[in-house]
């Protein structure tokens, strides 16, 4: 099945309904069918065929909706990219995966220069594709760069099925189920898979309105979320933590009245920002765990109405989760283990690269890297990701437990760990820490504090006070780059 078909199926018995509000615009669900259509259309004069790559350079907008949509009703394949990226690194992704041609939004027109870039406004008339080209669910429907569980950034294969898999495992999913009544807003970056698959691919499944937001500004969602009425918020911890910091007059207690559901992906959300924003909002975020490789929704806490706090939740329906110890075997209830997934949403491995394809892909399982351990309610608790445990003098130290202790500073607003080298220990734990303005905490208060918590080898040796940590536009942590710091 083309996944096209099920993100366009409300355009048949529900035609007028609105799909996409963009700023002054509104496309209905006829509107996106016509426009799919269309794009693929002018894509196959510009010699599109099945299975080519199209790259999208383009912010939450029309332009990439219609690109999206019109590569994959074409039967190509949609490499989304950052278009704040810099044009080397763009060009270099494109040519990785032997992109055919490159669609740009209107944002990224500075990039006109590229081999095989065209303006999507500007991409040629030609007759209108009349129905989707018929797919296979294993044909390639996608390919996004991570890098997740492999490292370096990597272009991952996601199918039609797969993509497909995890928008029905999620509607499957009595706590985060949307209708068509639903509103929601999409201000998670569509290069991302949580914003492609979930903001807006859940959302147009489910036949509901999506309000998209080009670039993420905390009091601009706000604004939008009381225009439009939103009831479905789906971000990351910072997206939340800056609404959060909005002043009263511009996220005032009532300002998130309509919102049903929240849901927060890719990074850990500290309880006490969770408690705050619920105490001021009166909206609960409920957690989740995905990735990429898994299309992206693995587990999620929104099961009852009360959070369990520090918790992933359980697995969705229909995907299957092992937490595997060092011996192979299953870990027991409360031992940390490597989360293994299995389903229809696990992806099909990275573009060219059968090696590491093969490290984290293991007879349907695919070993994630992230470390976590089940309570005796089979709610999952993540603890690190193996790739970012410190060993120092043979001990195992997870970054994100000297991280959560940290934070209980009130004086930290933000906090990160990772190892440097150590002639005497092997590696030592090393932290970069973001004091609330105003506050006179220094290294030495913030090793103190670590320390009357901690075992003495899990204390970091340095302290490095910063301004604000590396993340990406999906608010994940860049600890790479600290390393290079370090």
């Amino acid at each position: 099945m083309n996944l096209v078909s099920l993100l366009l199926s409300s355009a048949e018995e529900r035609p007028d309904a609105p799909a996409i509000v963009v700023g002054d615009t509104t496309l209905t669900f006829g509107d996106l069918e016509a426009l799919a259509a269309t794009t693929a259309g002018s894509l196959a004069r510009l010699g599109v065929t099945p299975g080519d790559r199209v790259a999208i350079v383009s912010p939450n907008d029309v332009d990439f909706v219609g690109a999206y949509l019109g590569t994959l009703w074409a039967g190509g394949v949609a490499v989304p990219l950052n278009p704040s990226a810099p044009q080397a690194a763009l060009e270099a992704e494109v040519a990785r995966v032997g992109a055919k041609l490159v669609v740009l939004g209107p944002a990224a027109h500075h990039l006109s220069g590229m081999p095989g870039a065209h303006p999507f406004e500007e991409l040629p008339p030609g007759p209108a594709m009349a129905a989707e080209v018929e797919l296979d669910d294993g044909e390639l429907a996608v390919l996004l760069y991570t890098s997740g569980t492999a490292g370096a950034p990597r272009a991952a294969m996601l199918t039609h099925g797969n993509l497909a898999a995890n928008i029905s495992q999620v509607q499957g999913h009595t706590g985060l189920r949307m209708r068509s009544d639903d509103v929601g807003l999409a201000a998670l970056p569509f290069f991302h898979v949580f914003g492609l698959n979930v903001a807006l691919g859940v959302g147009l499944a489910a036949g509901m309105r999506t309000v998209l937001l080009e670039q993420f500004d905390a009091a601009r969602a706000v604004e939008l979320v009381r225009e439009h009425q939103v009831s479905i918020l789906a971000g990351v911890p910072t997206m939340f933590a800056a609404m959060l910091a909005l002043p009263e007059e511009q996220a005032p207690r009532d300002a998130l009245v309509s919102v049903r559901l929240a849901v927060s992906g890719a990074a850990e959300l500290p309880r006490e920002r969770a408690e705050q924003f619920r105490d001021r909002f009166g909206v609960t975020i409920f957690e989740g765990y995905g990735l990429t490789e898994a299309a992206p929704i693995v587990s999620t806490t929104a099961v009852e109405s009360a959070p369990h706090w520090g918790s992933i939740g359980p697995p969705l329906p229909g995907v299957e989760v092992r937490l595997v110890a060092d011996d192979g075997s299953d870990a027991l209830v409360g031992d940390p283990g490597e989360i293994w997934v299995r389903g229809p949403n696990v992806f099909a491995g990275y573009w060219d690269d059968p090696e590491t394809t093969a490290r984290v892909l293991d007879g349907g399982w695919l070993h994630t890297g992230d470390v976590a351990v089940a309570d005796d309610g089979g709610y999952l608790h993540l603890v690190d990701r193996m790739k970012d445990l410190v060993i120092v003098s043979g001990f195992n130290v997870y970054p994100a437990e000297v991280e959560d202790v940290l934070l209980e500073h009130p004086d930290i607003v933000d906090a990160a760990v990772t190892g440097v080298p150590s002639a005497r220990t092997g590696e030592a734990v090393a932290a970069w820490v973001v004091v609330r303005s105003g506050a006179a905490l220094g290294p030495d208060g913030v090793r103190d504090h670590a320390a009357a918590q901690l075992a003495r080898y899990k204390v970091p040796i340095t302290v490095e006070l910063v301004d604000a940590l590396p993340r990406n536009e999906a608010g994940k942590l860049l600890r790479r780059e600290l390393r290079l710091t370090s």
